[in-house]
């Protein structure tokens, strides 16, 4: 266990996941990523694609994130409490032999966020990994406005962006013969 004082006001736990805290991660992920999906995403995309992309995001955090704690394969998760209450997380995982690490997913919820809970948690997990011997971490996130304050925190911990673009469509399909390949 360990703890930060994050203000003057503001002490922060952060240790190890359980198995046990799984549930609550899940319901963290779902509060701070519902909006992005919901408005953000669905606006972007049309619905279409958004049904198609991820039209059951919640179901698949709550399929996923239970996933990214396995320490038998070098996958992490670390909590942050603030008075007694799950803040927030941050997981990732490590490749030794290629002295590789990635965080996963880092997740704080609204009303807690601006208290240094992401950068403390994000600090603990490259630590981890460099007692791993990871040389190199990745950290993705989006280019959107919604992530904007993730790209902010990730460049002002020393992260370089590497510019990249994803592009969706919908086709449509009707009773033309498709051609051979």
């Amino acid at each position: 266990m360990q703890v930060y004082l994050l203000s003057e006001r503001n002490i922060v736990n952060i240790r190890a996941c359980t198995p046990a805290d799984l549930l609550a991660a899940v319901d963290i992920t779902i509060g701070v990523f519902g909006p992005f999906y919901d408005r953000t995403f669905r606006s972007m995309v049309g619905p279409r694609v958004y049904e198609h992309q991820h039209g059951s995001w919640a179901e698949d955090y709550r399929r996923l994130i239970p996933t990214l704690f396995a320490p038998e394969q070098d996958r992490y998760v670390l909590l942050a409490e603030d008075r007694g209450e799950i803040a927030g997380y941050v997981a990732w995982h490590a490749d030794p032999d290629r002295r590789h690490g990635e965080i996963d997913v880092l997740c704080v919820r609204e009303r807690q966020r601006g208290n240094g809970i992401g950068r403390s948690l994000c600090e603990r997990a490259i630590d981890s990994m460099r007692d791993r011997g990871v040389e190199v971490v990745q950290i993705g996130t989006g280019g959107d406005d919604f992530h904007a304050p993730a790209r902010h925190l990730y460049e002002s911990l020393g992260f370089s962006p590497v510019p990249a673009v994803t592009y969706l469509r919908s086709i449509e399909h009707d009773a033309r013969p498709r051609r051979p390949h």
